[in-house]
């Protein structure tokens, strides 16, 4: 499908071109959330995904006529898939809403601020948090003791994978420690490391198997089997960050409740901050995409939530989303490969298009070997040759 940013601008759109493009996004949109969600193997990147989606939102907020009960836009994910048992989640599992600049970030502080009625003498704390690019889960816990894990699935209904979950060492089969619930969903995030990831993969290209794109891909297919033993022999790991159901009420704050979820025995992440406003929130964030090469996992961006649980139920939800909670993504990664072959294409009209072939790399969740080149006159004026190392 073609992820190419749309040329009109929607506010030029008449309300006819807006229905009959909507119909279209819809159609694209909900087919990539079926390959990310359910056969986890994404067609496109992170940021042609948010560029979709994001026209597909610009549409319906000028043309509400438009949207329909089934957009993308008010679904989370996509359905569970075939072969699972079905798990309907108490308290549904939802999405985020995205910033994607800085000023972003601002607005949603100002929206906070606006909702609550807040004074410019009041500190709006956020709890910020590394956006693990992995998989969602929830554990459910009675009297203590682990007894049902489920995928988000579309929010509402996720698939049963409490066996599969069980084989993680990081997630405890009894919580300990005091003031434990008699219930509670405990949210979080499975993940596998680079170094995980690359092992997982050298073993499966010695046994001539297919090879994972990237660590989310490969922890979504480990946590997504019928048979617990391929889990198990996968290296995921856990990130917990929230709660589902619960018996009692959480506590004051959101960072208080981070401590209690270490107490239980869940590992939670250790960039995780308590920012004093959206200053520190900012700092932060910029301060985790320098460093973000360096971690041992993926991340894609910062979460920020309001750290009163007061708060956070004054604020409530819209759609599939918490107004107390937003995702800052970081910009569109970019890599260096090398430049192997130049080909030509022919296209349906009986153009010809030069086509680089490169080493195949990682960028945005999305394994790139080939890319589109300018005309031959582009080429040879920024002197493109095979052997160079190029940014994609």
């Amino acid at each position: 499908m073609n992820a190419e940013p749309r040329k009109i601008a929607v506010d030029r759109l008449s309300e006819a071109e807006a229905r009959l493009e909507h119909q279209a996004l819809a159609a694209e949109v909900r087919l990539h959330d079926e390959a990310y969600y359910q056969r986890d193997a994404p067609i496109i990147s992170d940021a042609e995904y948010d560029a979709l989606f994001g026209r597909l939102m610009d549409i319906e907020t000028r043309f509400p006529a438009v949207a329909s009960p089934d957009s993308p836009t008010r679904q989370v994910g996509a359905a569970p898939a075939q072969g699972f048992a079905k798990v309907s989640h108490r308290v549904p599992m939802l999405s985020l809403g995205n910033a994607f600049d800085d000023a972003d970030l601002v607005e949603f502080f100002a929206r906070v601020r606006r909702f609550l009625g807040l004074g410019p003498e009041q500190t709006v704390e956020i709890v910020a948090e590394p956006k693990i690019d992995g998989v969602s889960a929830s554990a459910r816990y009675e009297g203590g003791r682990y007894v049902l894990g489920a995928t988000r699935g579309d929010g509402a209904v996720g698939e049963d994978i409490t066996r599969n979950l069980a084989t993680l060492e990081e997630l405890p089969k009894a919580l300990r420690g005091d003031q434990v619930p008699e219930v509670i969903d405990v949210r979080g995030e499975v993940y596998m490391t680079g170094a995980g990831f690359r092992a997982l993969n050298a073993e499966r290209q010695a046994r001539g198997e297919p090879l994972f794109a990237n660590p989310r891909n490969a922890a979504a297919g480990g946590l997504r089997q019928l048979d617990p033993a391929i889990t198990a022999a996968r290296p995921l790991h856990f990130f917990a960050y929230g709660w589902g159901e619960i018996s009692e009420p959480p506590g004051a704050g959101y960072w208080a409740f981070l401590d209690r979820l270490k107490g239980w025995g869940f590992p939670v992440n250790p960039y995780a901050a308590l920012c004093q406003g959206v200053d520190e929130a900012l700092a932060l964030y910029h301060r985790l995409g320098d460093e973000r090469a360096g971690l041992a996992y993926d991340i894609d961006g910062v979460v920020y939530k309001v750290n009163r649980i007061d708060w956070q139920e004054r604020l409530g939800f819209v759609s599939r989303a918490p107004r107390w909670a937003v995702a800052h993504k970081f910009p569109a990664e970019q890599a260096r490969t090398v430049l192997r072959d130049i080909t030509m294409q022919v296209g349906r009209t009986g153009a010809l298009t030069p086509v680089a072939v490169l080493d195949p790399i990682t960028v945005g969740g999305v394994e790139v070997s080939r890319a589109t080149l300018h005309n031959e006159d582009e080429i040879a004026r920024k002197d493109i040759r095979v052997g160079d190392t190029v940014v994609v």
